[in-house]
């Protein structure tokens, strides 16, 4: 029997699981196992991008019929109007509401700073917590030919600077994650003490890249193909819990080419959240460690030439659109994220993260795929795929209601399993959330999630996710 009470040697089928032995499975990442992951990826998103082009075009004469300009106001969102339109990002607004006028003036959505707080409360505990902090500060600003855009939560911070010339752009990126607190890694929703380490990053890119504006024309409606250099440092210690097990590679330097493609056609509605249109992504890089070595992070050993050098491919689509037969109050939002490493093994340092967290929709964070329920990174995954089905409801022009149902399919390996056990699993949330200007110039987004079996052992649990964000 292994540490936690599984035998490696047999497949676990219950909750949607089957676990295999990668180390005896030569043909893990040989050129055919990938084409078959490729394919069964294309296949599992073939359904929801067909149904997307099929009502998009179907939907696409009614649902833009107004112009997309940004530069003319809204008419006024009254059922007395000849068609309803949705009020749309960036522009003016005059309305009534509850026999009060309302008159919103244009926003220039290029420049904006802006707070956000709130949590996840678990209902039913997940890795030891009952709710989770979330907390940072936002900021993007333009002038004129330059660009900046941040995330900044004190240990956990993003920053990207450009600047165009034509269509072309010189490019600089900084991130770091350096959470000078215990990690642990969550196996079955639970936390194990014997894998707690503390562990960091800081890594910088700098690159050129080609920028072509596209329909319908905002400010976030862009083509790009960014080509980096990036470089980073990547840090472990142990803990006083850490098992006598484990064993970390040395501190050093991550270094290698990114490349990132980005298309985003979506226009998004007054509380920037996608209305119609179409976005996609693809994420590229090889990395390779400067020194590195043999590690064992509670389980089995992963060989040192097997992991200093990788790659990663990851990608995603979606689509925003009418629903044929119904007003603009009705949206159809489909979404479908994947990724896989072409060459190496990924390790606790290098593999996919998938957490939870709120549905992305800002330009930016599209790339960012989200299991609802989930704690932040909880799945290390050497291959997964995320698809997801959305109807929202505007019920007043501030105010929307949705109902999201999630699929997800992870490949990821037990770093707790003597055998080095990868486990497929397959989990099903079902979600339903309001998102809602609020008092002070603010928004408010609440969603609760019920997760049928992946996050807690085989077994369902639920989770409310709460938001307040204010600009400054």
């Amino acid at each position: 029997m292994s540490k936690n009470g599984l035998n490696p040697d047999s497949d676990r089928t219950g909750g949607g699981r089957r676990r295999i032995d990668s180390r005896r499975d030569p043909q893990r990442h040989s050129p055919l196992s990938l084409l078959a992951v490729c394919g069964s990826a294309a296949f599992r998103c073939a359904i929801p991008i067909l149904a997307a082009a099929l009502w998009l075009i179907s939907s696409g004469s009614a649902s833009g019929a107004g112009s997309d300009n940004g530069a003319g106001s809204s008419p006024a969102p009254t059922e007395e109007a000849s068609e309803y339109r949705t009020p749309l990002a960036g522009e003016p607004l005059s309305t009534t509401l509850f026999g009060r006028n309302i008159d919103i003036p244009p926003r220039n959505r290029d420049n904006n700073f802006s707070v956000v707080v709130g949590s996840t409360f678990f209902t039913t505990r997940l890795a030891g917590d009952d709710l989770l902090p979330i907390g940072s500060l936002y900021w993007k600003h333009r002038w004129d030919a330059t660009r900046v855009r941040g995330i900044f939560s004190l240990f956990v911070n993003e920053f990207d600077l450009s600047n165009t010339t034509g269509k072309l752009q010189t490019l600089l990126h900084f991130d770091n994650n350096t959470i000078p607190f215990s990690d642990e890694e969550v196996v079955d929703g639970k936390n194990v003490r014997e894998t707690s380490i503390i562990r960091g990053t800081a890594n910088g890119r700098m690159g050129l890249g080609l920028r072509v504006p596209v329909y319908p024309y905002q400010t976030d409606n862009d083509f790009r193909v960014q080509l980096f250099w990036q470089g980073g440092y990547l840090y472990s210690n142990p803990t006083s819990d850490t098992g006598s097990q484990v064993s970390l590679p040395p501190d050093t330097m991550v270094v290698g080419p990114f490349l990132r493609v980005r298309y985003d056609g979506l226009r998004r509605n007054l509380m920037e959240l996608p209305h119609r249109g179409l976005a996609f992504g693809l994420d590229a890089e090889l990395m390779r460690r400067g020194t590195w070595s043999d590690a064992n992070y509670g389980g089995a050993v992963f060989p040192g030439n097997q992991t200093r050098d990788y790659s990663k491919l990851s990608g995603y689509i979606m689509a925003a659109g009418g629903i044929p037969g119904l007003s603009e109050r009705n949206r159809l939002i489909l979404s479908c994220y994947g990724g896989f490493a072409p060459s190496g093994l990924l390790d606790r340092f290098s593999a996919f993260r998938i957490g939870g967290g709120p549905f992305p929709t800002e330009s930016d964070d599209l790339y960012r795929q989200v299991y609802p329920g989930a704690t932040f990174n909880q799945f290390p995954a050497s291959q997964y795929l995320v698809g997801s089905a959305e109807y929202r409801r505007e019920l007043l022009f501030f105010m929307y209601l949705h109902f999201r149902f999630t699929y997800a399919w992870v490949d990821r390996v037990l770093f707790t399993d003597p055998a080095r056990l990868s486990e497929q699993d397959r989990g099903r949330a079902f979600s339903v959330g309001l998102t809602s200007g609020f008092f002070w110039n603010s928004q408010l987004f609440v969603e609760y999630s019920y997760d049928t079996s992946i996050l807690h052992n085989g077994s369902p649990g639920s989770a409310l996710l709460f938001l307040w964000s204010k600009e400054l």
